[in-house]
């Protein structure tokens, strides 16, 4: 029978609606990226340890909530938790240019909203990466994340510098305003979805603990996911670490405005696109359980750029290390989350996906923490240092899995334990 190719995902309609939420979404959400640790910053002058838990306050939920909403997402609809979280996410943001107008901004409020935000994008990112299996065919999957991933990256390159100059016009606090109509556009967008779910039968609930514990013993015992969550999870406590100062080391060590920053946002976040790019390529070429490690080899090395940057020229080196880190990040991820979503039944898919951002996600607030307070006591650029050292040792678990002798990755029905 001859081999036949799968129509254009740009021709799905229920994938072009995910695709075109996903859009809008991205481009309000790098706005933000810019203006919540700015308004800590530049409106409230917040110091490095006080940014540090801005960091921690974001990502905190994976810890508190991770385990149990990847049960609570296998149990319900998934299309409906999107729109639920995309809604009050929008409404957590438009509280910041409010009490902003009305003079009663103050860093209690946004660590707030920083939790409040770190919640429902819990529910939606585990939601959303267990409904794409749910709306293509799994031999579609590197191909669907592949195009989100480009809506991402494309986002990256765009969105600082049009967030960066409305900042720099409007101020941070009102920049802010248009994240969260994005959230509003996107939870329309995801409305008109229309591909039907399996209801989940509540005679299948074996308990919360129980079902928390299926998901743990999933990961814990396939050869091949614990290592990914090791590696993933060693990068993210460094990026977290690297997060607590950047926005100190860009605005007070480098001397940059908010438009600029942008502009170097920017430029690191065109890496991601292009990564996206040639995801498909390099996984043919190289084999695509060697693009998982090889992604991170390659280009983790060039993030020892970032610390030697300094005002004038040497902000390109600041560029260029966050250009090949955004290659590297895009690759690997686009290639371990498709594994992932297709060596996983479908029932377990919320689990596994919890588990995963529960150990991943959840090193992100300990390095907001630790570089909030590595940056007090030894400064910014220090910081950097401590935390691209420790980012070199993210490849660790990779090569010592069973992915370092492999070309490419097994099929569902040979990826298991």
């Amino acid at each position: 029978m001859p081999f036949m190719t799968p129509p254009s995902l740009f021709r799905h309609r229920n994938f072009m609606l995910l695709f075109s939420a996903d859009t809008i979404s991205q481009f309000g959400t790098q706005i933000s990226l810019l203006a919540l640790p700015l308004v800590a910053v530049l409106a409230l002058g917040a110091s490095e340890f006080e940014t540090g838990l801005l960091i921690a306050a974001e990502t905190a939920a994976f810890l508190l909530v991770g385990l149990p909403a990847g049960v609570w997402v296998d149990r319900m609809r998934r299309r409906r938790i999107l729109i639920a979280a995309d809604l009050v996410r929008g409404a957590l943001l438009a509280s910041v240019p409010i009490t902003w107008w009305l003079g009663a901004l103050t860093l209690p409020h946004l660590y707030g909203v920083a939790l409040g935000m770190g919640l429902a994008t819990v529910f939606f990112d585990i939601a959303y990466q267990s409904y794409l299996p749910s709306l293509v065919g799994r031999d579609q999957l590197v191909d669907g994340n592949a195009k989100l991933e480009i809506v991402r990256s494309a986002a990256g390159v765009a969105g600082p510098g049009a967030g960066g100059g409305l900042i720099q016009v409007l101020t941070a606090p009102v920049a802010v305003l248009a994240d969260a109509v994005s959230f509003l556009g996107s939870a329309l967008f995801l409305w008109r979805i229309d591909a039907v779910e399996q209801t989940p039968d509540p005679a299948e609930r074996r308990g919360l603990l129980k079902e928390i514990g299926e998901g743990l013993r999933f990961v814990a015992t396939h050869r091949i996911l614990r290592m990914i969550a090791a590696s993933t999870a060693t990068a993210n406590f460094t990026g977290g670490m690297l997060a607590a100062v950047e926005m100190i080391f860009l605005t007070r060590v480098l001397g940059l405005s908010p438009g600029a920053i942008g502009l170097l946002f920017s430029a690191a976040a065109l890496g991601g696109l292009v990564g996206a790019a040639i995801v498909g390529t390099v996984g043919r070429r190289a084999g695509t359980a060697r693009t998982i490690w090889l992604s991170i080899l390659v280009t983790g090395p060039f993030m020892l750029l970032v610390p030697l940057s300094g005002p004038g020229w040497g902000t390109s080196l600041f560029a260029i290390g966050m250009f090949m880190n955004g290659v590297g990040v895009v690759l690997y991820n686009v290639s371990q989350v498709s594994f992932r979503q297709s060596v996983t039944p479908e029932h377990m898919l919320g689990r596994m996906n919890a588990t995963m951002r529960f150990v991943v996600w959840g090193t992100l607030p300990l390095g907001g923490l630790a570089g909030g307070v590595l940056g007090e006591i030894f400064g910014a650029r220090t910081t950097l240092w401590i935390s691209v050292l420790l980012a070199l040792l993210a490849v660790v678990p990779l090569l010592l899995s069973p992915l370092r002798t492999m070309r490419d990755l097994p099929a569902p029905q040979q990826a298991g334990v």
